[in-house]
């Protein structure tokens, strides 16, 4: 749990009298840019992820990036930990405060700064919302592919930190597909530029390896995003299953048929039913699962494809198969889904989403073991994914008043996503590892390939000062968690001592 977690770092950083840093911070944010009182930082105590919770020492909040790289240099002085953090609407723990830390918080950075039609960029600031791009670009008839299931609320810079997806992924790729070029600062507030306006940049790959890198590198301040041309038209499907094993089938055949749709979206039955009853989408209730599959292209490319998709899912036994008439009917479609989460407050006091991708042959199989493992924890599981892409989306059911039911819903979801590894898949999609998956990091990964992690992080923060204790674990804690990869029998980190 976090406060064990929490005192694995206690030592780690100087010690420093609480008011020295908010002396050197005044100088630098006048006013209200600096939150330092408990009650007004309770906010920003917890992100997405609700069930982890913890106070900073104070929340910076630039007007700019120079502000932002002011800050950076102060903690770097004073050897204090740095968090970054968006809209706050992460599902990892990645900008759960560190005790002690000043929490960056980006949200004041919200300008779309240049809009280009013609090469189709726009360069905006971290804290523009995701949908807010699209919106500012549709007069050019242009839109920004990745829309998470927050896309109303969340923020680039955190979507850049996480490498976020959404519902569209399959066709048009994550946050890291679809961005051109990132201005960055590092810990001693120095600037980056990764990428170019142009499609490519001489050197080696940074890009890929910013994306994605959970604030533990550095803290994006600009982003230069790729546009796509809206498409002419846009068709969906909705497909009810008897069951959820020949829905997953159907997902399967879909993508080996060589059709690669806009969406490919799953829910079983308990999730489509929460959602139908919060979002009224038209679902059937009766269904054991469903599918929304949306095509788009040329005009008439589309409908031709989505008749094909719907053959399919025929083929694999579903029950009904519902051809959007209209537009108002395809936004409802995709209203229910993205409402899924939400809605699961009607059903239980409490969840926990986790997002562990797997090969797409193994859907049937996975979800099957989900079900058991379900009730070997006596909690129910919502599954609601990206079914296309093998992302997947269980939502454990819990209540955090009931005592030890958060702990079960948490040994659950490493089960879960343990399971993924074991299928040949990683235990995150799109969410990121932050606080929530760092032991399962320990399975997934050998302790060669932790230490290259390691060495990566030093290579750009070599005090360890920029969100410490997230993603990458200490090989120290992977042999005290006991559950390592391992290669031939072989005794985990034989070099570390036992616990």
């Amino acid at each position: 749990m976090l406060d064990r977690f929490e005192a694995k770092l206690d030592g780690a950083f100087g010690l420093l009298d609480r008011e020295t840093l908010l002396a050197r911070l005044r100088a630098v944010l006048p006013g209200e840019r600096l939150i330092a009182t408990t009650e007004a930082m309770r906010p920003y105590e917890s992100d997405g992820l609700a069930a982890y919770r913890s106070l900073p020492a104070a929340v910076a909040l630039p007007a700019d990036a120079g502000e932002a790289a002011a800050v950076l240099q102060i903690c770097r002085e004073l050897r204090v930990p740095v968090v970054a953090r968006g809209a706050g609407t992460g599902l990892s723990g990645g900008a759960l405060p560190f005790p002690g830390s000043v929490l960056l918080a980006l949200g004041k950075l919200n300008r779309i700064l240049e809009i280009d039609p013609v090469a189709r960029f726009a360069r905006v600031q971290p804290g523009v919302r995701n949908l807010a791009i699209s919106e500012a670009v549709k007069p050019y008839g242009l839109f920004y592919a990745p829309d998470p299931s927050s896309q109303l609320a969340c923020s680039i810079g955190g979507n850049v930190a996480e490498n976020a997806g959404g519902v569209h992924c399959l066709k048009y790729g994550l946050t890291v597909h679809n961005i051109l070029k990132l201005e960055a600062l590092t810990i001693d507030g120095e600037r980056l530029t990764i990428g170019s306006d142009a499609l490519d940049a001489p050197g080696f790959d940074l890009m890929a390896l910013m994306t994605g890198s959970e604030g533990l590198l550095a803290v994006v301040t600009e982003i230069t995003v790729r546009l796509l041309p809206l498409p002419a038209d846009i068709q969906a499907l909705l497909v009810a299953f008897p069951d959820a094993g020949c829905a997953a089938q159907a997902v399967a055949d879909i993508i080996a048929a060589g059709i690669t749709p806009a969406g490919l979206e799953m829910m079983d039955e308990l999730a489509l039913t929460a959602a139908e009853q919060f979002a009224h989408a038209g679902y059937p209730l009766d269904a054991k699962a469903i599918l929304i599959c949306e095509c788009d292209g040329a005009a008439g490319d589309a409908e031709a494809e989505l008749a094909h998709v719907a053959e399919i899912c025929r083929a694999a036994g579903a029950s009904e198969v519902r051809h959007a008439r209209d537009e108002a009917e395809r936004t409802r479609l995709w209203a229910g889904r993205k409402g899924a989460f939400p809605a699961m407050g009607r059903i239980a006091p409490d969840y926990y989403c986790i997002d562990g991708t797997i090969p797409r042959r193994q859907l049937p199989q996975v979800l099957a073991k989900i079900a058991e493992l379900s009730q070997e924890y006596c909690l129910a599981v919502a599954n609601v994914f990206h079914a296309g892409d093998g992302n997947l989306h269980p939502l454990i059911l819990y209540d955090a008043a009931a005592p030890g039911e958060l702990d079960r819903a948490e040994a659950l979801g490493g089960a879960i996503l343990e399971l993924c590894v074991a299928v040949g898949g990683t235990i995150t999609g799109e969410h990121g590892v932050g606080r929530e998956k760092i032991n399962q990091m320990c399975v997934q990964f050998t302790t060669a390939e932790l230490e290259a992690f390691a060495a990566i992080k030093a290579a750009f923060d070599p005090q360890g000062l920029l969100n410490p204790g997230k993603a990458v674990p200490t090989l120290a804690r992977c042999a005290e968690f006991g559950a390592m990869h391992v290669h031939a029998g072989q005794t985990p980190h034989s070099e570390l001592p036992r616990f």
